[in-house]
């Protein structure tokens, strides 16, 4: 199936920064290397959370609990910490170069089982793979292990790099017309398997070798049966498309219900990656938006052409990766309003507002 990209300037959508409301405790021995890329959700209370990535000495990576402090006004003004919820413990978050990483968490709220999942990126020794836990608190979780797929065309789609993976809060079609649970990621093809994938993604409608997003389904007739499940129909979702996002592009914020579409935010990458070059030359992590189809999200209905957030201020262009915004979470205020969280420079989260109403005017001109 082709993939449907529109994509429009003739209003750019611009998210509103509100600052920072999280930098590293300078006693906190855990968050020395950074504070960032946080999962957001609202907890049992009602209360707005982060679970921050917090970076140690060497890249050492947990991921923590922190309430949302807001103003009269209901802007966000900083965070009471609650502490650690997650370290690397498990095998496949363990390797010998930082000792193990737990990182870059998104959540979801299965709201009709009362249940969170996280997804998160498990830094061992094979690589960085996605691995999920649950939770009905957001203080005790349980493992789920790695995330299985299925084969790729014969390819084993979880023996590759693998990040950037949240869900969807509320089943959806699969390819096949089952009810699924559906996972947007972004796998990184071994180098001697990107001619053969970008002959798959041919047959899809978009020959594509740079690291992109795909979507991925686990039926819930599968799951109710007790299965081992494993996500396939694996379909490229999204490629780079624009310059900002000429290198790559990776999923952001777990999607967010709009009408008969869904909003996700995603992360564009430009510039030249040189690996084992710790402070790169003019790359750049600038933030987009699309809109899925929800009777087959694997339609993109809109999609920004120019970034609607990118590294402008002192604290998003200096840090431990220069020149970052990364969004990882939203938080819709009431039917209209919804913040953005995002990691800034790789140190630091910041927050963003808009309006929805401003987004969907442009985009259901172009759609």
């Amino acid at each position: 199936m082709a993939m449907v990209m529109k994509t429009t300037d003739t209003a750019p959508w611009q998210l509103r920064r509100l600052g920072a409301v999280m930098e590293p405790h300078p006693a906190a021995t855990h968050e020395v290397g950074g504070v960032l890329n946080p999962a957001v959700t609202r907890g049992p209370d009602g209360q707005l959370y982060l679970l921050p990535r917090l970076v140690a000495a060497g890249n050492y990576s947990r991921i923590g609990l922190a309430r949302v402090l807001f103003d009269r006004r209901r802007e966000p003004v900083g965070v009471e910490r609650l502490g650690v919820v997650l370290q690397p413990e498990a095998p496949y978050e363990l390797n010998a170069h930082t000792g193990g990483g737990v990182e870059d968490p998104r959540v979801t709220c299965i709201v009709e089982r009362g249940l969170y999942v996280m997804t998160y990126t498990a830094f061992g020794e094979a690589g960085p793979r996605i691995a999920a836990a649950v939770s009905r608190d957001l203080v005790h979780w349980h493992r789920l292990g790695l995330v299985r797929f299925a084969p790729l065309q014969g390819i084993d789609l979880g023996a590759q790099d693998n990040k950037d993976a949240m869900l969807f809060p509320e089943p959806v079609p699969a390819p096949d017309g089952r009810p699924s649970l559906a996972l947007i990621h972004r796998p990184a093809f071994r180098a001697e398997l990107l001619d053969w994938v970008y002959g798959l993604t041919a047959r899809q409608g978009r020959g594509e070798r740079r690291p992109s997003m795909w979507i991925s389904y686990a039926p819930l007739d599968e799951i109710a049966a007790g299965a081992h499940v494993a996500f396939g129909q694996h379909h490229l979702l999204a490629g780079p498309e624009q310059g900002w996002e000429r290198l790559k592009i990776g999923g952001g914020t777990p999607p967010v219900r709009v009408g008969t579409s869904w909003l996700v935010f995603y992360h564009g990458v430009s510039g030249r990656i040189v690996e084992g070059v710790d402070q790169q030359q003019d790359v750049h992590y600038r933030a987009g938006a699309m809109l899925l189809d929800a009777r087959d999200p694997r339609r993109v209905l809109y999609r920004s052409a120019s970034p609607i957030l990118e590294p402008r201020v002192a604290a998003e262009r200096l840090g431990v990766v220069p020149r970052v915004v990364f969004p990882t979470g939203v938080d819709v205020q009431d039917n209209d309003t919804l913040d953005v969280y995002y990691g800034m420079a790789d140190s630091r989260i910041g927050v963003a507002r808009a309006s929805l109403a401003d987004l969907l005017t442009p985009s259901l001109a172009a759609s």
